[in-house]
């Protein structure tokens, strides 16, 4: 089965980026063909045809052999043997290895940030600004019933968590993961605990607690995991517990 190539937008609904001088064209593939497999565009287990691909976003066919490439290395494709490349179909073992590694490192990351807050002192506030508006942007797309974007939110308030703590190893590390946990959170069944974890995340991060922050962290994670373990087996998550209700930031 081949890949469709209907879908021309990416995660902000807008066409993928036109290449400039600083984007290499194997850039705006790569980016393009991710968006596809993420959004469910690109089937878990369709090939995708390297020629296709060219013609469908009117580039030649060498930056789009190295974008799949790429995608193949960051985990989101799976090569075949003298046929070309599929999208990776992820089964319970991938869940669960992606999940045992990214657990510490989301923990970390949101210590690290609200270290990071503490130490800023009167400057904290500022600092958390970018993680706010990703809140303000995951609760204007659930208001307008726009799932799409909501869970690209979600993607986004790890990725600015990450960003916050300052650690350019972390960064990297999580970088490798992104692409993957970005599929499994598409698959997510319960958006508003998620948001509602998010919420909680964010205060702990802004009052400096760095425990507190690793805590809560660590129960979103696993809920995450639950629910991913779910969509992938097709079995039913158990109830997750009820989130505390905290300010709004």
């Amino acid at each position: 089965m081949t890949a469709g190539t209907g879908r021309k937008e990416d995660a902000d609904g807008e066409r993928p980026s036109a290449p400039t001088a600083r984007t290499p064209l194997s850039e705006v593939a790569r980016r393009a063909v991710r968006e596809r497999i993420i959004d469910g565009s690109y089937a878990q287990g369709a090939r995708v045809v390297e020629r296709e691909i060219a013609e469908d976003l009117r580039m030649s066919r060498v930056p789009v052999r190295e974008a799949l490439r790429a995608l193949v290395e960051e985990g989101l494709l799976d090569l075949l043997p003298h046929s070309g490349v599929r999208v990776r179909r992820l089964e319970r073992a991938d869940v669960e290895h992606l999940y045992d590694v990214w657990e510490p490192l989301a923990i970390q990351a949101s210590r690290l940030a609200a270290r990071r807050v503490a130490l800023a002192g009167p400057g904290g506030p500022g600092i958390m600004a970018d993680l706010r508006a990703v809140l303000e942007r995951a609760e204007a797309a659930a208001a307008a019933g726009d799932r799409t974007r909501e869970n690209d939110a979600g993607t986004a308030f790890h990725d600015e968590v990450v960003a916050l703590a300052d650690n350019p190893l972390l960064a990297q590390l999580m970088q490798r993961l992104s692409g993957q946990l970005r599929l499994l959170f598409g698959l997510n069944t319960e958006p508003a605990p998620m948001r509602a974890q998010h919420g909680e995340m964010y205060e702990r991060i802004a009052a400096g607690d760095a425990d507190a922050a690793g805590a809560i962290t660590l129960l979103h994670v696993r809920r995450s995991r639950e629910l991913a373990l779910s969509a992938v087996t097709g079995s039913t998550a158990a109830p997750g517990p009820a989130a505390e209700p905290g300010p709004r930031p």
